[in-house]
């Protein structure tokens, strides 16, 4: 069990810790371009479509949540319904988005806060990289199917392909052809489409036999599309919730003033680098109980999930280990700024209780998405949404920042708690 634990696991680990890399990256091209403006255009361009993209992860989960079922109980006609539902709904969604990118865009450089040269710089950034939302969309169709395949392995070089083409790509068109922020976004898009085309490409090289399953009077069946938009609905919810919760720490931490908002930007990359570890789990998670759930394989599907909240918590403890022993180093590589690193010594305590109250929610929402218990992680969502805000109105009056970081603790413990309480009945199976 543990070998297929982290057959799935590591290469989302990777592909996760590649992320950062293109961000990095692009910045550092857009740094070199002789105006900070350029570094403000990409950070608010990229932040439009992280919000988009977003909430739109439902595609993903969705996907590899039926997709896992339906290969655990061998049903190779719904294996290909899933995916050929999920990639229609994926393309469709991305073309509605180039369709209306500009009430979309017009309602984007509203919110943007900024200057006439940076809105500019944005609006140029946005005009490029819309073009890419079919394949951005479709991308999630075939991530999600691929790892309710057992795969892994592909969505990792896939992953990994993109972040250095785009590299590459953004680096000629700067540099090579002399333009600015439209060549980096250019190279972003373009890369996107390339990107696509290679994941359907590995598509058709190990799963075109399975096309002969593929029932085109089935694929939108009504009580299958029924099933599909409850469970879509209920990680829309989830996922804007979440959404939420993060950015209304943000502007909270921003309300308290430059150097909160500062330290707070450090200390949630405590949080971010946890969450990649732990994402590569919660992949596994979900790829193992849709099969287990699929097979209808009750003792399995348990043994499993005692096997990686065993290794949530070799991880989680080892992050407090780090976090506890190298603070200084940590902080020190994300800023030279020594005022900064001597405010965030004060706040540090919060970042060791990090690994330990999120570890368990990251691991249920795996489980929960490859079950397709979506109401359930909704409503602990929304339980500890409510419960973050409550906290946060409560107590930051009189505990400044010390408030909000227990609030936001709060919601990552509760989130676990509850889901552990419900997860006997989400997942309840007769043994096999």
């Amino acid at each position: 069990m543990d070998k297929r634990i982290f057959r799935l696991a590591l290469p989302n680990i990777i592909t996760n810790v590649t992320v950062p890399l293109l961000g990095i990256i692009d910045i550092a091209i857009a740094g070199r371009l002789g105006s900070p403006v350029y570094i403000g255009a990409i950070a608010l361009g990229s932040s439009i479509f992280n919000v988009i993209y977003w909430n739109f992860g439902f595609l993903r989960m969705s996907s590899s949540g039926f997709a896992a079922q339906a290969y655990g109980a061998r049903d190779l006609p719904e294996v290909m319904n899933v995916f050929a539902r999920s990639l229609a709904i994926g393309l469709g969604s991305g073309v509605a988005i180039v369709l209306l990118q500009y009430p979309i865009g017009a309602l984007a450089f509203k919110l943007v806060q900024s200057g006439p040269e940076s809105i500019q710089h944005v609006k140029t950034y946005f005009r490029y990289v819309v073009w890419g939302a079919p394949a951005v969309l479709g991308m999630y169709a075939f991530k999600g199917w691929f790892i309710g395949m057992q795969n892994a392995r592909t969505p990792m070089v896939i992953a990994i392909f993109n972040n250095v083409l785009n590299i590459v790509l953004s680096l000629l068109f700067v540099y090579g052809f002399g333009m600015k922020i439209d060549g980096i976004a250019l190279g972003t898009m373009l890369s996107q489409w390339v990107s696509f085309l290679v994941a359907a490409a590995f598509w058709w090289n190990y799963y075109r036999r399975l096309l002969k399953y593929l029932r085109k009077e089935s694929i939108w069946d009504k009580e299958a599309m029924r099933d599909y938009f409850r469970v879509n609905s209920d990680i829309f919810v989830r996922t804007l919730l979440l959404s939420l919760v993060t950015t209304f720490f943000t502007f909270a931490s921003s309300a308290m003033g430059e150097t909160i908002l500062a330290v707070n930007a450090l200390l949630m990359q405590f949080f971010m680098l946890f969450s990649y570890f732990m994402d590569g789990f919660a992949y596994a998670g979900e790829a193992l109980t849709g099969r287990y759930v699929g097979a209808k394989n009750g003792e399995y599907l348990r043994w499993m999930i005692r096997r990686i909240f065993f290794w949530g918590t070799v991880v989680s403890l080892a992050a407090v280990l780090i976090y506890a022993l190298f603070p200084d180093l940590i902080l020190r590589v994300m800023t030279n700024d020594l005022s900064i690193i001597d405010h965030a010594k004060g706040y540090m305590f919060w970042t060791l209780l990090i690994p330990i109250t999120g570890f368990a929610a990251f691991l249920w929402d795996g489980i929960f998405i490859g079950a397709t218990a979506s109401r359930e992680m909704r409503d602990a969502m929304l339980l500890s949404s409510l419960l973050f805000f409550a906290a946060y109105f409560a107590l930051t009056p009189v505990w400044g920042n010390n408030g909000l970081w227990f609030s936001f603790i709060l919601y990552l413990l509760v989130r676990g708690v509850v889901q552990t309480f419900w997860a006997k009945r989400a997942l309840t199976l007769d043994p096999a």
